[in-house]
């Protein structure tokens, strides 16, 4: 937990880079958690690398950021505390179903940005699967959070905030602030699911428009060269329902 605040605990609860650097832009930000959820990797792989980065200093607990539905129309969700493997590329109320299922607990990232977000209807109809929705992401114009904030407090959703990482000079630019001792990835679930009283920091000065430029500019690159790679060069998305690694479970319900 965070100096000179006896119950309360520092989780960026959304990056997507983890190496040794992100460990010690947490530790400078004075970060006791960072959630680690990259892009197309399985939860195995995810858990093995977040446990060998993890120590007392800054913990670090594994998550999926779901890519539901297809390409054009796909919808993120984020979910801690999964103990199967779960797809992208799968509707989306057979995720939440998922996550329901296994007792995650589930965010929303970036709600109503572009094509790539759960929109205002789907947070209604979810409303008894979702515990939080991000308010504030430094990759966004202010005019993005603030629809972001209106949504969450329409709806009576708790709100988080991450950095959304992707570079390790992103990290701790943004993080939510629990009135709890966080220990565990349980803590951090039962925090998330109960509405534990929380903070939502971040930067508003210079860092926060460098940070944003320069995500901005990574994704780009994500979405042109990287996308192609994965696509077309690589073979099988290895979070692909078809995959080998989730023996059919869920063939049938693969969007492409």
């Amino acid at each position: 937990m965070s100096d000179g605040r006896a119950r309360e605990t520092r989780v960026d609860c959304h990056v997507k880079v983890l190496n040794d650097a992100v460990v010690e832009r947490g530790k400078a930000a004075g970060l006791d958690a960072i959630v680690y959820a990259p892009h197309f990797t399985r939860l195995p792989e995810i858990q093995r690398r977040a446990a060998r980065y993890s120590s007392e200093d800054l913990l670090v607990f594994p998550a999926r950021e779901v890519f539901t539905g297809s390409w054009r129309e796909r919808k993120h969700v984020l979910a801690i505390g999964l103990e199967e493997p779960v797809p992208d590329f799968i509707p989306l109320e057979t995720a939440m179903a998922e996550f329901e299922r296994q007792g995650a607990a589930v965010l929303v990232p970036h709600p109503e940005f572009a094509t790539v977000s759960l929109a205002e209807a789907d947070l209604r109809a979810y409303g008894d699967v979702v515990d939080a929705v991000e308010i504030f992401n430094s990759k966004h114009l202010p005019s993005h959070n603030r629809r972001a904030r209106e949504l969450a407090e329409t709806l009576g959703y708790p709100p988080f905030t991450s950095s959304y990482a992707h570079l390790p000079s992103s990290v701790g630019v943004a993080y939510t602030a629990f009135e709890t001792a966080i220990e565990t990835e349980a803590d951090l679930v039962s925090a998330l699911e109960d509405g534990v009283a929380r903070r939502v920091v971040h930067h508003n000065g210079g860092r926060r428009w460098r940070t944003m430029a320069r995500e901005l500019v990574h994704l780009g690159y994500e979405n042109t060269w990287e996308k192609v790679d994965r696509l077309f060069l690589s073979g099988i998305e290895p979070t692909h329902p078809h995959h080998i690694a989730y023996d059919g479970r869920f063939d049938d319900v693969s969007v492409y």
